[in-house]
This record gives C-alpha cells, structure tokens and sequence, in this order.
C-alpha cells in the first residue's frame, strides 16, 4: 500500500515537469507570429449584412506587450526559438 502511494507521488511530480522541447519547425512557426506582433498593431475590421438583422461590424485590435516595451521582432523571435527548443533557430524568421 506504501509503495503504491510514493509511485502514484512519483509519478505525479514527474508530470509537473517542464514539457519537452518543442520540434524547432514548430517552434519558429509559433515564434514567428509572436515577432510579426512586435512589429506594430494588429487588427481587423468585418463589415456584414444579414438579411435577418440586418448590418453588422467587428473591429479587433491587438497590441503584444513586446510592441509596447519596443523590443526589437529579430530578438523576440530569436529568444522565443531558443526558449521553446533550447537550440538557436534553425531559419531566418519570415515577419511578412
């Protein structure tokens, strides 16, 4: 009964781990749209007219907290890649 109860701790404790690196495709992928989002606002606007409830608009608009502290987007996509893999990134970032 003991040795059931300090593996189900065991096991417990190894799940609150860090999680495992991620692949680096992934990584520049993810980190790509962070750097795209330090470059300035985002945003959208929808325009709509439904026949039912008539006109409809939608405005969105983002602001990433590295934007604001003007954090250059080659550094946070460098330091995102290096946070999530642990290895330098394996592509130039594409911020179009």
């Amino acid at each position: 009964m003991r040795t059931t109860a300090i593996m189900a701790t065991l096991a417990l404790l190894a799940a609150c781990g860090p999680p495992p690196p991620m692949d680096p495709l992934q990584a520049a992928e993810f980190c790509e749209e962070r750097a795209r989002a330090a470059q300035g606002p985002t945003g959208r606007v929808t325009v709509g007219v439904n026949s039912n409830t008539g006109p409809s608009t939608d405005v969105e608009i983002g602001l990433s907290g590295d934007f604001l502290s003007g954090r250059d987007p080659l550094e946070v996509y460098s330091s995102c890649v290096y946070q999530r893999t642990g290895a330098a990134p394996v592509r130039p970032p594409n911020l179009r």
